[in-house]
């Protein structure tokens, strides 16, 4: 849908862009306005035959973190992070107008959009993990150099909201990997058994184990700081490489489609 992917890149870059010179309430009406716009490209998707890929998962992925951000902006209106998200925004609709993704093949499971919307949520909430740990990088940079902090919000605060994201995301990671156990063969066609071993289920099986040491780490031994972030973001990248990486590496790199 080539007006709403207009829409919402113009209504995402706006804001991203104009910077300090637009005030607070015109960039929340524009990145709503991109919300909307991106949720009409993303359900463009599901019209006639199913298309789904690398690049609108990390589309749909963004989704949810703008989403996050626009509710979590009504409980903290201090925070600033408009640019980020209409970067981000931005790039994720262009990059799946540019790779659409594939059709999904006509026997496939009527389960497989639930597990779909499991991964995607957790990648959603880990995303928005990484966003808010990247912001309390900054604001302890800050910190350290004596400068005023420029997220709007306090270190703190910015730490509990990334650790409720990480457990959210693991809570929704596990339940993904549970349903790909369980439901293995009504999700993969008959004869693929229970489990299918891949690169996809390798890092994701890896980036379940970072998440659940980064998690045992923070209650066990209070991890905090740049050693939780380090850890978070190994787990970000594997997850992130667990499907996008290897259907860019399909579709792009080798040119592989389905």
């Amino acid at each position: 849908m080539l007006p709403a992917t207009a829409l919402a890149v113009l209504a995402y870059g706006f804001p991203a862009l104009a910077g300090g010179q637009l005030n607070h309430v015109r960039a929340r009406r524009l990145l709503w306005l991109a919300w909307a716009a991106h949720a009409v490209t993303l359900l463009s998707l599901l019209v006639g035959p199913v298309h789904f890929g690398f690049a609108p998962a990390i589309s749909a992925t963004s989704w949810l973190v703008v989403t996050a951000y626009l509710v979590e902006s009504q409980f903290f209106p201090q925070l600033k992070a408009r640019w980020a998200m209409g970067g981000l925004g931005s790039f994720s609709v262009v990059l799946a107008w540019f790779f659409p993704g594939t059709a999904l093949a006509p026997q496939a499971s009527a389960w497989l959009p639930l597990h779909w919307a499991l991964g995607l949520s957790a990648y959603g909430m880990f995303a928005a993990a990484v966003v808010h740990a990247w912001m309390m990088t900054r604001v302890e940079h800050d910190i350290r150099m004596a400068q005023e902090a420029d997220s709007g919000m306090p270190l703190l605060t910015l730490e509990r909201l990334t650790f409720r994201f990480v457990g959210a995301g693991f809570a929704l990671l596990t339940a993904t990997l549970v349903a790909g156990v369980f439901f293995g063969e009504s999700l993969y066609g008959q004869g693929q058994g229970h489990w299918r071993w891949d690169h996809k289920t390798f890092f994701a099986l890896l980036s379940w184990v970072t998440f659940a040491v980064l998690l045992v780490g923070r209650s066990q031994w209070g991890w905090r700081g740049r050693r939780a972030v380090r850890v978070l973001y190994t787990g970000a990248i594997m997850l992130l490489l667990s499907y996008a990486g290897s259907r860019f590496v399909m579709e792009v790199l080798l040119g592989r489609m389905g």
